[in-house]
This record gives C-alpha cells, sequence and structure tokens, in this order.
C-alpha cells in the first residue's frame, strides 16, 4: 500500500492529506492546498473514493474541487451535502489493500473518525506524532469552543484498547508520518524508534494532564 502526502507542498495552513494507492484509490481528507487536485492527478487518473476524519475547515477546503475532478465516492461520519456512504464506529472501510476500521474519537471534533487496520492507522487531528506543542506523541488540541479534553482523553484510550499491537505506520492530521520499529518499518521516511503504540500512549500522558496545550 503506497501513501502519499498531497499536501507536502503547501505554503498555506492545510492537515495532512493522504492519497493511498492500491486496490482502492482513496483520500483521506481532502486539506486546504490550492492545487491538490493537480498533485492527485500526478499519481492517479482515477479516484474511488475521499473518506474524511472530520469536516474542520483545513481537512476540506478542497473537498468540492475533488469531488468536481472525480466521481468518487465521500464517506464520512457528519453529514455534508455530498455526503455518499455515512460512517459510524465500528464500520469497515477499504483503503488501498487493506480493510480498516472507523473508530469514533470525539473531543476534537464531535465527528472525528480514526482509521485502524492490522498494519496502519490513520489518527486524523486525536493523536499527531509532533505538532509544534510535542514531539513523539501529541493530541489535538481542546480549547476550542465544543472541543472537550475529557473527551480526547477517552477517545484516546479507545483507539489504544481497539489497535492491534501489529499496527506499524501512523499517518495523522498535522506533523510528520511515523514508522514504528518492525520488518515492515521505513526508517528512511522518518527517523524513529520505538512503536506507534508508544506514540499513542505518550500522547495520551500528555492529555491527562489537563495542562494547557498551548500555554499563554
Amino acid at each position: 500500500m503506497q501513501v502519499v502526502t498531497v499536501t507536502a507542498d503547501a505554503e498555506t495552513f492545510t492537515c495532512n492529506a493522504y492519497l493511498v494507492l492500491g486496490e482502492r484509490t482513496v483520500l483521506v481528507d481532502a486539506g486546504a492546498m490550492d492545487g491538490v487536485v493537480d498533485v492527485i492527478r500526478e499519481h492517479t487518473d482515477t479516484l474511488d473514493a475521499v473518506v474524511l476524519t472530520h469536516q474542520h475547515g483545513d481537512h476540506v477546503e478542497q473537498l468540492d474541487a475533488v469531488l468536481d475532478e472525480f466521481d468518487a465516492e465521500l464517506a464520512a461520519y457528519a453529514p455534508h451535502p455530498r455526503r455518499d456512504t455515512p460512517l459510524s464506529d465500528g464500520d469497515t472501510v477499504r483503503i488501498g489493500d487493506e480493510e480498516f476500521e472507523a473508530v469514533h474519537t470525539p473531543g476534537h471534533a464531535d465527528d472525528h473518525l480514526a482509521f485502524v487496520s492490522d498494519s496502519t492507522v490513520f489518527s486524523g487531528d486525536v493523536v499527531v506524532h509532533d505538532d509544534g506543542a510535542f514531539d513523539d506523541g501529541s493530541f489535538g488540541r481542546t480549547d476550542m469552543p465544543g472541543q472537550s479534553r475529557e473527551e480526547l482523553i477517552e477517545s484516546i484510550r479507545d483507539l489504544l484498547d481497539r489497535m492491534p499491537d501489529s499496527v506499524e505506520h501512523m499517518y495523522a492530521g498535522h506533523g510528520d508520518e511515523f514508522h514504528g520499529d518492525g520488518p515492515e518499518s521505513q526508517p528512511e521516511r522518518q527517523d524513529s524508534s520505538g512503536d506507534v503504540r508508544d506514540v499513542i500512549e505518550t500522547a495520551l500522558e500528555r492529555a491527562e494532564k489537563r495542562e494547557p496545550k498551548y500555554p499563554e
């Protein structure tokens, strides 16, 4: 399964939008970078689906442009005018060559989903490897209206409970991708030690301190 960060060269604020090539070509989040359609076209002429982790602006600003360009299905937790497939906690969705479980992970956003397979997690903003606040395990902000640190903590715990120990690859909504130790790790793409579970457990420990993520 090949994963391409199609927003890697963005000069404005965006999420990481991931094009997953394989049996079912899927875009995980659309991002907010002008020209994202052109980058997708560099890698594929067809797109089977767009799957959303959540609908914050930095994740969906280019969604209409992508859907207008490709005859792709839209799958999301929350209603959207162009949604074809509602996703609920525990649903299964094929991304690339693998089956992923949708895990409802609110706190940063009420409609947030993470997607977990035997090898990979697309974690959106619930947990990230690094984001300027922390390295080697950080968590989505919860200081804006409608967000909840307590819900986020429970979401991270649930994600850990439902994530197989075999997961080696973590693609988060912000910061660097992470490839943990193991026979299929890709250290040339991200210098790393430990594994994905270590990163998420560190994020949980930091979130559980209940201190402001961005001190004034």
